[in-house]
């Protein structure tokens, strides 16, 4: 196909190297300062904030072609267009290391049938995994996205402030992150918990949350809280 991708950010910088890998010609511009004359293709991707979403897509305002952004929590209806759709890979991007996206589930809607089956073909150059999904049910895999990438990794950056405190290098931590996260490949997340909330071993969580002040103590309470309820009323 003869794309064209508006962003040059992570995610923008990523797909566009995969989308060139599956043999597209892709035409990217930045998300500022482009105009309708430039956009090449049949088919717009729109790569940006979802803050700068309508702004960007609102120069695309009565365009015939098929105009979609990448945001998980962004309905597709803030489009302008009268054609329009999403393509939203789920996967968390960075610049200085690029993905494969050939096991990246990437999540297609679009408000006609032709314009979905194109979106599905498109990602199936990408992706083994292409599933179709609508607006609202793309609000709650993203809600559960936040909960299984950014606040884990928000855990991992809390765990190296402490270890740092003490002279310990963060690298200590990978190989027990690496198998905690290899273990819900074969049995489900709350089968596979484990620590002093799941055994409720209240002596160790007395000790470890006196070794904590202010926020990070409640973080500590609530998640062994959570922890142990879920466990408690849902037990295997």
């Amino acid at each position: 196909m003869v794309l064209t991708l508006i962003g040059t950010g992570r995610l923008g910088t990523n797909l566009h190297a995969a989308l060139c890998k599956a043999g597209h010609t892709v035409v990217q511009l930045r998300g500022r300062n482009f105009s309708a004359e430039q956009v090449a293709g049949d088919v717009v991707i729109i790569c940006v904030k979802d803050a700068a979403i309508q702004s960007v897509s609102s120069v695309l305002d009565g365009t015939d072609k098929l105009v979609v952004h990448t945001a998980g929590s962004m309905p597709m209806d803030v489009l302008p267009t009268s054609r329009r759709g999403v393509f939203y890979p789920m996967q968390t991007f960075s610049k200085e290391h690029l993905v494969e996206f050939a096991d990246i589930p990437i999540f297609v809607e679009s408000n006609n049938e032709e314009d979905t089956h194109t979106l599905e073909t498109l990602a199936s150059t990408l992706s083994q995994k292409v599933y179709r999904l609508t607006s609202d049910e793309r609000q709650y895999l993203h809600l559960a996205a936040v909960f299984a990438c950014n606040f884990a990794n928000h855990c991992y950056a809390i765990a190296d402030d402490i270890l740092a405190q003490h002279g310990i290098q963060f690298q200590v931590m990978l190989p027990l992150i690496d198998q905690t996260a290899s273990k819900v490949h074969l049995t489900p997340p709350a089968q596979a918990q484990t620590g002093p909330a799941a055994r409720n071993d209240v002596a160790v969580m007395a000790r470890q949350e006196a070794m904590l002040e202010g926020r990070l103590k409640e973080i500590y309470h609530l998640f062994s809280q959570s922890i142990y309820d879920k466990l408690r009323f849902n037990p295997d």
